[in-house]
């Protein structure tokens, strides 16, 4: 299957290495200083570019957490939408460094994944110049990204904003009875820039 331009851009802005430095240090008492990895990985490349995704904290780099699979594909109208679908690896355990150390990935197939349903975005692209794109990736209205993690229940609002050298996450731990936000992007996206490309 062909890829648009606007889902090979979108893979390609997703993929390297970010931090938040300058919003850390603007910010320290509400953005913890961040380093997130989106690595390429060769799943579902049939329809979809695949990325592994996983941040640490900059002062526990060898703690990294939030080890996620963010697949890529065209909508069901393939002219006009992008989407985004989330995956959990069923032992994210085994991941966990294969942002850093990426050789981990090597083994990793679809049937080690939990498709997560609800956790999908449509992804907007705005052009900026010929080739150039700013991307928005919002959930579904009526959707509910919830899913079990060490035997816990927990409930996310997943989004985005990227272009080539800027990513910007709005992503947010719920409180499922409250509704309202407990981690992450509380105060506004985490706001970080590419340092390497993958």
């Amino acid at each position: 299957m062909s890829f648009s331009p606007q889902l090979i851009a979108l893979g390609e802005y997703l993929a390297g290495e970010f931090d938040n430095r300058e919003q850390a240090i603007a910010e320290p008492i509400w953005y913890v200083h961040l380093r997130l990895w989106q690595r390429p990985v060769n799943l579902f490349p049939e329809d979809s570019i695949t990325l592994f995704a996983e941040q640490a904290n900059i002062v526990n780099l060898d703690q990294p957490y939030r080890q996620r699979i963010i697949r890529l594909r065209h909508g069901s109208d393939f002219d006009a939408s992008l989407e985004v679908q989330y995956y959990m690896p069923q032992d994210p355990g085994a991941l966990k460094g294969a942002g850093h150390n990426p050789d981990l990935l090597n083994t990793l197939t679809p049937d080690q994944l939990d498709l997560l349903p609800g956790c999908i975005l449509t992804v907007n692209p705005e052009t900026l110049a010929p080739n150039h794109y700013k991307f928005a990736a919002t959930q579904l209205p009526e959707t509910c990204c919830s899913f079990t993690y060490l035997g816990n229940s927990v409930q996310v609002s997943l989004g985005f904003e990227a272009t080539a050298v800027e990513f910007h996450s709005y992503d947010k731990g719920i409180d499922s009875t409250t509704g309202k936000a407990t981690w992450g992007a509380i105060l506004g996206p985490y706001r970080y820039t590419k340092r390497e490309q993958y």
